[in-house]
């Protein structure tokens, strides 16, 4: 790939970056028109890279384009928020199920230690690096299943769970707790009891609802 070809996408996924975060913290709202132009000129960009950037939101389901109208924000709704929840609570109870099973020392040792990094991070104020340890920390019990078609089922679900995670991460008021529920699940593959661990989980994902529901205020 061209070094022109390689800054082309790299300012691409940047437009779509920032429309993203707008659609999903609601300064767009659901039904809004998009303008290119305005984006183009507030952004300072040709108009090139923001159709593309339009088409990968669109592809993401977060942009709808209708033919000679332009193109439309869609966002979440309330029953989006509680559809994708109900679907990630369930699979994440399973998921920490099977871990419990067969998580090794290791494992557990790597889940204490990405708690004191995002506590770290916390205690920073950095935002963006809690949520990327956040992601690392599910990661590291996803593969403790040692089943492959969870990952697989996980994957195809991992867009829609990374869009509405990423807004919550930016209220810094829910941090801590963040971190205080993660090491509950912690506690509870230490002790080798599943119930608890998935009870902790299962706490964690309701609270994570009720955090994207503050936070899109749906």
């Amino acid at each position: 790939m061209s070094k022109e070809n390689t800054q082309f996408d790299s300012l691409t996924d940047s437009i779509a970056e920032v429309v993203r975060d707008r659609i999903l913290k609601g300064e767009y709202k659901i039904g809004e028109k998009i303008k290119e132009t305005h984006v183009a000129e507030e952004l300072s960009v040709s108009r090139t890279p923001i159709r593309k950037a339009f088409k990968q939101l669109e592809a993401e389901g977060l942009i709808e384009y209708v033919p000679n109208r332009g193109c439309f924000a869609k966002g979440f709704t309330r029953r989006d928020i509680e559809d994708i929840y109900a679907i990630r609570k369930a699979l994440e109870e399973l998921t920490t199920e099977w871990a419990a099973a067969r998580i090794t020392d290791e494992e557990v040792a790597d889940l204490n230690a990405k708690c004191d990094k995002m506590q770290r991070y916390v205690d920073k104020g950095d935002s963006a690096y809690v949520l990327s340890v956040n992601k690392e920390f599910h990661e590291i019990i996803y593969k403790a299943t040692g089943s492959r078609f969870m990952s697989q089922v996980l994957r195809s679900y991992k867009e829609y769970i990374e869009q509405t995670t990423r807004p919550i991460f930016y209220e810094s008021k829910f941090l801590q707790q963040i971190v205080d529920e993660h090491r509950a699940i912690v506690a509870g593959f230490e002790q080798h009891d599943a119930k608890a661990a998935v009870a902790a989980m299962s706490a964690h994902m309701t609270n994570s609802m009720g955090r994207a529901e503050y936070v899109y205020r749906v």
